[in-house]
């Protein structure tokens, strides 16, 4: 059940960039598909740290490519 909240969570940060998690934008590179820039993409990252009171590691940061991956270690963590 935690999950799911957490997921809600992540889901509105998502969306507050203009990013859907439908279909296959979830598989979408950062960069290459949604062509944002670096400074976006850590961001997103931050807010979505702050949302769900978790951290990423700095150097798993730079690794991050995807929302399902962002999302995926959000969630392991």
């Amino acid at each position: 059940m935690k999950n799911i909240k957490e997921l809600k969570k992540a889901i509105s940060v998502f969306k507050s960039y203009g990013i859907p998690l439908t279909g296959q934008r979830k598989t979408a590179n950062f960069y290459l598909e949604l062509h944002m820039d670096w400074i976006f993409v850590n961001g997103l990252i931050y807010e979505l740290e702050l949302e769900l009171n978790k951290e990423i590691q700095e150097d798993k940061v730079k690794d991050i490519q995807t929302p399902s991956e962002a999302i995926a270690y959000l969630l392991s963590a």
